[in-house]
């Protein structure tokens, strides 16, 4: 950044080496304002209230596309010393929302050679065929082809020839039913699960005993024994350690049961959004759920 200062002057407690990353919509042009995200790649304890400072976003080439800047927003909390803190979720992971100026793009053309590539979001054979019926019914036979469960070429008709953004209009306002994804996102950071209805489970037995550890430190007040050479009172601390353990509960969930009872059994065991993550990981590597765990 062009200023001198010695590494004396520095307070290493504030300052954090960060890690920052972003994502390049297509079609994006230069002045354009994207999210950008910064993890801690040093010993820094939180990125509360940081402020990242003018930082080049690269490519693999090399190439400077981005360049990011702006006050870190943490959807994590931490607060204390060494000796009493407390923290929830992940402080050193943080979000600047429209941080980064786009300073280069990637060439695109859209509809080379007349003909498009559509690629579904989640691949599935049964919509895939859905879409490609869609489209060759709305444009004339032979317009679309299915092939596979994610890719359907599709050839710009002549009409649309001089009008290639007019044609991708009517295709997305083409309506068809996709096949449902039993899905559950995870973001590990903030501790949000989202599941849908969709999510089904067979056969399963869930059982969650927890340990709990209170740590704190009271300060007593030394007062000196009359007729001693200590002519000054004294403040002592006293640290405590306590640690509970819970007796274990179970709670059996029935063969095909919906997310709302998944939901209501795990909560009846009173356990934490990072636990449910955790025992969620545990069904699916059990086989007794038949839906896809999406990490964020």
């Amino acid at each position: 950044m062009g200023i001198s200062t010695s590494a004396a002057g520095l307070k290493p407690e504030n300052v954090a080496t960060v890690l920052v990353t972003a994502t390049l919509p297509p079609f994006i042009r230069q002045g354009s304002k994207i999210d950008v995200t910064v993890s801690s790649i040093g010993d820094a304890r939180s990125l509360q209230g940081g402020t990242l400072i003018l930082t080049s976003l690269k490519g693999i080439d090399g190439q400077t596309y981005a360049v990011a800047q702006g006050s870190v927003s943490i959807g994590g909390i931490s607060a204390g010393d060494s000796g009493n803190s407390v923290e929830i979720n992940h402080p050193t992971v943080g979000r600047i929302p429209n941080g980064a100026n786009v300073e280069r793009t990637v060439a695109t053309e859209l509809a080379a050679n007349n003909h498009l590539t559509l690629v579904l979001r989640n691949e599935d054979f049964s919509t895939a065929a859905k879409l490609n019926q869609v489209i060759n019914k709305k444009f004339g036979a032979g317009t679309s082809k299915a092939v596979d469960g994610r890719n359907i070429d599709v050839n710009l008709p002549a009409s649309y020839s001089d009008n290639r953004v007019g044609f991708i209009a009517e295709l997305e306002n083409l309506r068809v039913n996709p096949e449902k994804i039993a899905k559950i996102i995870i973001n590990e950071r903030t501790g949000t699960i989202i599941m849908g209805r969709e999510v089904r489970i067979a056969a399963v037995a869930i059982s969650q005993g927890g340990v709990t550890i209170r740590i704190g430190t009271e300060y007593e007040v030394y007062q000196p024994a009359p007729l001693t050479n200590q002519k000054e009172t004294a403040v002592v601390p006293r640290t405590s350690v306590e640690v509970n353990e819970k007796k274990p509960e179970s709670v059996v969930l029935p063969d095909g049961a919906t997310v709302d009872e998944v939901v209501r059994g795990l909560r009846t065991l009173g356990v934490s959004a990072r636990d449910i993550i955790s025992i969620l990981q545990a069904i699916k590597s059990a086989g007794a759920m038949n839906a896809d765990l999406e990490m964020q």
